[in-house]
């Protein structure tokens, strides 16, 4: 399927517009960017096995009628998904401690959270992307209480999926993030979910050993981050 015009370039993905009304060509780089991008790596094939796990995820959400912006994969490195009008926020949903939480609330690493958590982050790369409320979504007209309230149900699902998926193959779904967009026709449609599912953004570690099997490993320099999302996808039967 032939490219459009490029309409975006991230740290981890270009877009371009697809050749049918209201899709876009989602590629995968090899680019591993960490602290806001002040750390940056190319991992040759990482592209590939990010787009090949969230294609794995995207579809198993779908099953169980999550709706997401996936419509195919085109290619090693490409996806044609829907466009989507994404709402500012990341959202988070912490199973354990780790990461900026356990930084902000001083509670150990790998400490089980009472129940799931969900957490929201104001995306703005020159704040470095802010822990904000409800409050503040609402009020600066970021998303609606009934977005909110939606994105929350939709984050848990997507959080029992995942955790589930994941213990079958012996890892441990510490957190992980997800975007949402607004898909519209004509009117106002709803709402679904966006950019990537992968261990870029997952934590992920090995049931037994603890090993971390995600984005973290690029982060603090524990090892060859690609061998790492190969052994998930190997384990998931993804390759």
């Amino acid at each position: 399927m032939a490219r459009g015009k490029k309409i975006y370039d991230g740290k981890a993905k270009t877009l371009f517009k697809g050749s049918e009304p209201g899709t876009i060509i989602q590629y995968f780089k090899d680019d591993a960017t960490a602290f806001n991008a002040k750390k940056h790596e190319i991992i040759s094939g990482k592209g590939v096995l990010n787009n090949r796990l969230s294609e794995f995820f995207m579809t198993g959400l779908k099953e169980l009628g999550i709706p997401t912006h996936f419509i195919k994969r085109l290619n090693m490195r490409e996806q044609l998904v829907m466009s989507a009008e994404i709402i500012p926020l990341e959202v988070v949903v912490r199973n354990f401690s780790a990461g900026s939480m356990s930084n902000r609330l001083g509670i150990k690493e790998g400490t089980r959270l009472p129940r799931p958590i969900v957490e929201f982050y104001y995306k703005n790369d020159e704040l470095d992307d802010p822990l904000v409320t409800e409050e503040h979504a609402v009020a600066f007209n970021w998303a609606t209480q009934i977005e909110l309230d939606e994105i929350v149900t939709i984050a848990l699902r997507v959080n029992d999926y995942l955790s589930g998926v994941m213990k079958a193959v012996g890892i441990r779904l510490i957190d992980f993030k997800i975007e949402i967009g607004r898909v519209f026709d004509n009117d106002y449609q709803g709402l679904l979910i966006a950019d990537e599912i992968s261990p870029d953004s997952c934590r992920l570690w090995d049931i037994e050993t603890g090993e971390k099997l995600d984005k973290d490993v690029f982060r603090r320099d524990l090892g060859d981050l690609k061998d790492a999302y190969t052994e998930v996808a190997k384990r998931l039967g993804v390759i």
